[in-house]
Formats: C-alpha cells, sequence, structure tokens
C-alpha cells in the first residue's frame, strides 16, 4: 500500500473515533426502508467530482468541520442566524451543493423504491456517505459505513472555534484534539487530510513571507520546498492562488 493509501486508511479509523456521538449504527440500516441510498449518493459524488475534481476534498473536509463541533450530526448544514454555517472558519467550505443533490434525488427516489423513501435518509447520513465516496474518488480505500445516524438540530456558530486553524501551534493544535479524546497521531491524520487536494495560500503563506523578524521562512520547511511554495503563491493572484500540496 501507498503512503498516500496508508495515510487515508488511518484517516478513515481516526474519523471513526471522532464519531463518538454515532452510536447504535449498523451495516445495512436502509437496506429495506431506502436500498439504493448508497448508489444515490455515490452517482451524486461521481457527477460533481467530474466537472470539479476539488470536490473531493472539499466533501472529506466538510465532514471533519461537522465531526469536530458536536459530534457527525450535518449540524454544518443549517441555514439559520449564527449557525456553524456561518463561522469564519467554514465560510469557504464547499459541497453544500452535493449535499442538497443527494438529497433531492433521494426525495424523488419514492416511485423507484418498494418502501417510502422520502424523509428517511439523514443530511448526516448523505454527508458520510459523500465524504466516504469523495476518497475513494481519490484513489482511497474504500470501507462499509454503519448507518443510522440523525440529524442534529442545533447549530451554533461558536460550535466550530475548538477547530484547528491555520495559524495554530502544535502544542494549540494538540489542545483542541485532545479536548476531543484525541490524539497526536489522530491530529496528523485528520488536518494532514487536507493534502488530498490544494490549499489556499493565504492559510499559510505567512509560513514564508515574514514569518519573523529573525526568520523570512519558517525554518521547519525543508529549503528545498520554499521556493515551490513562494513561486506558486506569488504568481498572478497571490494569497487567492491554490498550492498543490
Amino acid at each position: 500500500m501507498g503512503t498516500q493509501a496508508s495515510v487515508r486508511l488511518v484517516l478513515l479509523l481516526a474519523i471513526a473515533v471522532v464519531m463518538v456521538h454515532d452510536q447504535g449504527t449498523r451495516v445495512g440500516f436502509y437496506s429495506r426502508s431506502c436500498p439504493r441510498v448508497e448508489p444515490i449518493v455515490r452517482s451524486t459524488v461521481q457527477e460533481h467530482f467530474r466537472s470539479n475534481p476539488r470536490i473531493a476534498p472539499s466533501l472529506l473536509r466538510m465532514h471533519f468541520h461537522d465531526c469536530f463541533g458536536q459530534g457527525c450530526d450535518a449540524s454544518i448544514l443549517l441555514n439559520r442566524t449564527s449557525t456553524e454555517k456561518t463561522a469564519r472558519t467554514n465560510s469557504n467550505l464547499l459541497g453544500f451543493r452535493v449535499i442538497d443533490d443527494a438529497k433531492a434525488q433521494l426525495e424523488s427516489a419514492k416511485a423507484q423504491l418498494e418502501a417510502a423513501c422520502p424523509g428517511v435518509v439523514s443530511c448526516a447520513e448523505i454527508l458520510y456517505l459523500a465524504a466516504r465516496d469523495a476518497v475513494v474518488l481519490t484513489n482511497g480505500p474504500n470501507w462499509q459505513v454503519p448507518a443510522g445516524r440523525r440529524d442534529g438540530r442545533v447549530s451554533r456558530a461558536s460550535d466550530s472555534f475548538s477547530l484547528p486553524r491555520a495559524d495554530d501551534s502544535v502544542d494549540v493544535q494538540k489542545q483542541k484534539f485532545a479536548a476531543k479524546g484525541l490524539n497526536t497521531q489522530d491530529l496528523v491524520t485528520l488536518v494532514g487530510g487536507h493534502t488530498i487536494g490544494s490549499a489556499a495560500c493565504h492559510t499559510f503563506s505567512f509560513r514564508f513571507h515574514n514569518f519573523n523578524r529573525t526568520n523570512p521562512v519558517n525554518p521547519s520547511i525543508d529549503p528545498a520546498y520554499v521556493p515551490q511554495l513562494q513561486a506558486e503563491c506569488s504568481s498572478n493572484g497571490g494569497e487567492r492562488n491554490l498550492c498543490r500540496t
């Protein structure tokens, strides 16, 4: 197994640890009530991925942000005032349309199913399945998803304050993960999961542009990697650029 595949495998295991609120779930939960739920979600993610490959890391990131708040309950999707969705750390999340499209397809599947599907599958379930399918599409591992989650009805912007920030020190990130019952290996795995795509330069360019008065570049960065970072984040677009990670 390659390095990236190994990292993603550990990633899914770490995500499973995060889901401390998802008790009573099981594989095959929708086998009678909505047997086509997984194919429908998968085809929706594949369709969006074909037109915009960035959607894969975006879905994985959205799932992480949702789980890190009050558990994997899709509360990040709620459209209300001062919810997780409106928090600054979630303002640039992509993937909301993918979840909406998958939900719409499920709601319209009643005529194709013996059991009534509308209202059966939670958004929390769709988000989890979509994140899994996104990992598969980027050549990561596949796994069976235990189902049976219910959507959260409470969502506060403050729930997102505990998310790790790009400018957090390692010690601060360790504290945030420890507060969720996660260790340093979980931190490296989950934060490292962002590297399956591209990163916005403005989230990390401070590390190699005027880092501090003594070192213009963070000395912890591999010197051989610095010119590439500076080139990709200093060309047309600057801070708005996406840098391959």
